[in-house]
C-alpha cells in the first residue's frame, strides 16, 4: 500500500551526494502520518481528541542509496497492534528503478495527551486497523521484523 511519494531535494542530501540518514527517517515519518491519519490517530486526532501515538522504538535498515532528484515511494509493508501499541514497517522504494532503498520498523504507543499516559485504543481505531490488516495481510512480509514479539496479544 503506497502511502507517500517524495522527491529528494538538495537540502536533504549530504556531502556523499545522497539522501542524508536523517531525511530517510523524515520521509518515513511523513508517510507514517498518512497511515496514522487513516487510523484516526494522527495530527487531527491529537488536536481534536487529544489522543495520538508516540514512537517507543525504531529500527531502520538502509539497503541502497537514493540520490538528488530521484523519487521514492513509501509503502506500508506490515502493521499489527495490541490494545495499546501499533507495530508497523514502512518500506522505501526507488520509484523508477523499483529497488528497496530502506525500511523503517516502528513500535508506537497510543497516548492520551491530557494525561500524557499510554491508553487503550478506542474501538473505532481498532476497527480501522483491523480492516487494513484484513485487506492487506496477504501482502505483508514478516521477514526480519525486530519487534515481532513485542505486542501483547490476548
Amino acid at each position: 500500500m503506497i502511502l507517500k511519494t517524495e522527491k529528494v531535494i538538495k537540502e536533504w542530501t549530504d556531502y556523499n551526494g545522497h539522501l542524508n540518514v536523517a531525511f530517510y527517517v523524515r520521509i518515513f515519518d511523513i508517510a507514517a502520518d498518512v497511515m496514522l491519519d487513516n487510523f484516526k490517530m494522527g495530527g487531527e486526532s491529537a488536536k481534536k481528541d487529544k489522543k495520538t501515538t508516540f514512537v517507543a522504538e525504531m529500527h531502520t535498515i538502509y539497503n541502497q542509496e537514493v540520490r538528488l532528484g530521484e523519487e521514492v515511494e513509501t509503502h506500508l509493508t506490515y502493521v499489527d497492534h495490541d490494545k495499546k501499541r501499533i507495530h508497523y514497517r514502512l518500506s522505501m522504494f526507488h520509484k523508477e528503478k523499483k529497488y528497496l532503498a530502506a525500511t523503517n520498523e516502528v513500535l508506537s504507543l497510543y497516548v492520551d495527551l491530557n494525561k500524557r499516559k499510554v491508553t487503550e485504543f478506542d474501538a473505532d481505531r481498532i476497527v480501522l486497523m483491523d480492516d487494513c490488516i484484513k485487506k492487506n495481510s496477504a501482502k505483508f512480509d514478516t521477514n526480519k521484523l525486530v519487534f515481532l514479539n513485542k505486542l501483547k496479544k490476548i
